[in-house]
């Protein structure tokens, strides 16, 4: 990866957002909910008042608005403060 989050953050790749349809109508994309559950790609190293307690490789969950989005290479991602994430998936 390319991109290297500094301090306390933590670059999320999205889960794709799941299709559905309702009685034979497809939904659109712009009409899909947006995912809240992802996959961290990259950490920050931390700051000396927070230590990284998240690492690469951990499903994440995280609220409707945290992050900011950002596409690399034709893929979607999310940047946000370690704060933002709200859960670890196990």
């Amino acid at each position: 990866m390319s991109i290297k989050p500094l301090a306390d953050r933590v670059l999320i790749e999205p889960a794709p957002a799941e299709t559905k349809t309702v009685g034979g109508i497809i939904i659109p994309d712009t009409a899909k909910e947006k995912p809240l559950q992802g996959t961290i790609v990259a950490v920050g190293s931390g700051t000396k008042d927070e230590e990284m307690v998240l690492k690469e490789g951990d499903v994440v969950l995280y609220g409707k608005y945290a992050g900011t989005e950002l596409e690399h290479d034709g893929k979607k991602f999310l940047i946000m403060r370690q704060n933002d994430v709200v859960a670890i998936l196990k």
